[in-house]
């Protein structure tokens, strides 16, 4: 097993079940360090079982990835943020650049994905320091460095960028030729030919590697289809997400019957494969051909690749990984995902990748819960001159009615929230902003209007809870009205019987239709203060009365301003039509 065994039969069957005409696959940092500091804990690298092991984990890593795009499970991944993303990738990082260190240094560092045992291994053998591979990696490190910040910076140096790896090897492998340093360390013999079929072994293990296989496979499908989507963006076409894990998976099975271990989408080839003008699966192909060549030919010349070398490579790689820019972004826009960030990032660091992963996730699902917990309710008043009614915190200028409550629930409810909402409601009648009140002076709430165009599913419990508080109002004389219900919505209050508890003639099209309503009631309560039962009269006069728009606005400034003397002329004005018709 070896990069090149990656980089050959995954490549190809990538190229034939994928969906994504520019996602390069093969190895990758990310992968590579989780592989290793597992593995790295159960058995030797040097041990044929390190080997094994590494087979049968992207033999499960694929089984995973398949059946999740069989069953199309891929949104599962979208409950990972993206500051959980860029807070582990950046620890990760870090992990991998000190991880490589030893091979500057010239003495062994203890293998570790946690920062504290790895800085203390580098401290504690620093009298085992060798400047010939430091001199040698931090030369070629600056090398590359350059290379690829002139590639930035002018479009005529952008070759420079991909020419930067090939570089470090040919100038390594050259130094090391001529003047055999026996100080430095190489990459030792490396088996020539092309990979031999042979079925996974080893499952006794399998028990053990199942959290590593799902962390990797959790990974792996982030950076894969997130690279995967952009691209297609980018090049105008559509990425069929379950295909694609299906030709990741597939690639990662039959990549485990020829030796290799895990592998998945590269950003950095990636991008180099769209840059170079990569427009179908057929640039998968030839880079598998190109990569089958160097396994035939040209395995000799690598046995002399000075490992500084390759880890200078895996540094400058990894350094770009390290988002401190979508930090500060994060600290500036949303407090929230900054500390997801900061989370994210400390864990891997302080307690290792997996447990990094583990608790970003398990935050970022946390702050899902508490924000569907507590869903956004606003109350809404009316903006002068006009029948809209919006939110009276971020329209000021909005005014509310004297007896009315106009409250917009903006999520689903369910069981999770109803106590929240409920709560709120019971807040809001008690506390209304008095100092933009329009209409007759009531001394009391007597409607309470929900404006449910948001709501788009109820459950039974929420139903349940709505029943609760439609009898607590009715105790204190205060109606329910509802307004533009979502069509599933208003189907699931119409089989609970919630709709014939509040009343069909209870239920509006729009916002303003159930203020008119509300409106008028309020307005014959100012009338007959004495009256135990404001809503006794006949209905039907109130509920059937829809306003012409200009005569409906001076009514309501009538109504507005207190007028005791109001009168509807019938012949005037046509009827108000209700959401559902009593007869329905």
């Amino acid at each position: 097993m070896d990069f090149e065994d990656c980089g050959f039969v995954p490549v190809f069957v990538y190229a034939i079940f994928g969906s994504s005409r520019q996602l390069a696959t093969g190895p990758v940092a990310l992968v590579s360090l989780l592989v290793s500091n597992v593995l790295g804990g159960i058995v030797d690298s040097s041990d044929e079982l390190y080997t094994e092991l590494a087979i049968l984990l992207a033999f499960m890593v694929g089984v995973l990835e398949c059946i999740m795009g069989l069953l199309r499970l891929g949104w599962l991944i979208r409950f990972i943020s993206h500051s959980v993303i860029s807070g582990f990738t950046s620890a990760s990082a870090i992990v991998i650049a000190l991880s490589q260190v030893k091979y500057f240094l010239g003495y062994d560092v203890v293998r570790s994905s946690k920062i504290v045992p790895l800085i203390r291994s580098i401290i504690s053998g620093v009298d085992g320091f060798s400047w010939p591979p430091f001199v040698m990696g931090s030369s070629i490190l600056a090398i590359i460095l350059v290379m690829k910040h002139l590639g930035k910076r002018r479009k005529e140096f952008r070759f420079l960028r991909a020419a930067g790896p090939l570089t470090a090897v040919v100038l390594g492998t050259t130094f090391v030729k001529i003047f055999r340093p026996s100080s430095i360390s190489l990459v030792g013999e490396i088996p020539q030919g092309l990979p031999r079929f042979s079925i996974p072994k080893e499952f006794g293990y399998a028990k053990s590697l199942i959290p590593t296989a799902f962390l990797i496979t959790g990974v792996a499908i982030l950076e894969s289809v997130g690279i995967a989507k952009a691209l297609a963006a980018k090049n105008g076409y559509e990425l069929d997400s379950s295909q694609e894990l299906f030709g990741l998976g597939l690639a990662n099975i039959l990549g485990s019957f020829f030796s290799a271990y895990p592998a998945t989408g590269s950003f950095s080839r990636s991008a180099v494969n769209n840059d170079s003008g990569a427009k179908t699966g057929l640039s998968g192909i030839v880079t598998g051909i190109i990569m089958g060549c160097a396994l035939l030919f040209l395995t000799p010349l690598f046995e002399y690749i000075p490992q500084c070398s390759l880890a200078a490579i895996v540094i400058s790689a990894v350094m770009s990984l390290v988002d401190y820019h979508e930090a500060i972004f994060l600290w500036r826009v949303d407090k929230k995902d900054f500390l997801l960030w900061t989370i994210t990032s400390t864990t891997t660091l302080f307690l290792g990748i997996e447990i990094g992963v583990l608790v970003g996730v398990g935050a970022s699902l946390a702050f899902v819960i508490h924000e569907s917990a507590n869903p956004h309710i606003a109350v809404l008043g009316r903006l002068p001159g006009t029948t809209v009614y919006r939110n009276t915190l971020q329209y000021p200028e909005a005014y509310t009615y004297s007896g009315i409550v106009i409250v917009r629930i903006d999520a689903p409810i369910y069981f999770a929230n109803i106590s929240y909402i409920k709560d709120r409601l019971r807040e809001y009648e008690l506390d209304v902003d008095k100092s933009t009140r329009r209409g007759p002076e009531v001394l009391r709430i007597y409607f309470v209007i929900l404006e449910m165009a948001p709501v788009t599913y109820i459950d039974s419990s929420a139903v349940q809870a709505l029943k609760d508080l439609y009898h607590e109002y009715k105790s204190r004389d205060i109606q329910i009205a509802i307004s533009n219900p979502h069509c599933e919505v208003l189907l699931t209050l119409a089989k609970a019987g919630l709709v014939e508890l509040i009343g069909k003639e209870w239920y509006f099209v729009r916002v303003h239709d159930a203020v008119q309503v509300c409106l008028q009631h309020v307005q014959s309560l100012d009338h007959a203060p004495k009256d135990p039962n404001p809503l006794a009269e006949d209905k039907s006069n109130f509920l059937r009365r829809l306003l012409k728009q200009r005569e409906e606005d001076s009514g309501v400034a009538d109504m507005e301003s207190g007028n005791k003397n109001l009168s509807i002329n019938k012949k005037e004005h046509s009827e108000s039509e209700p959401l559902l018709s009593r007869k329905s």
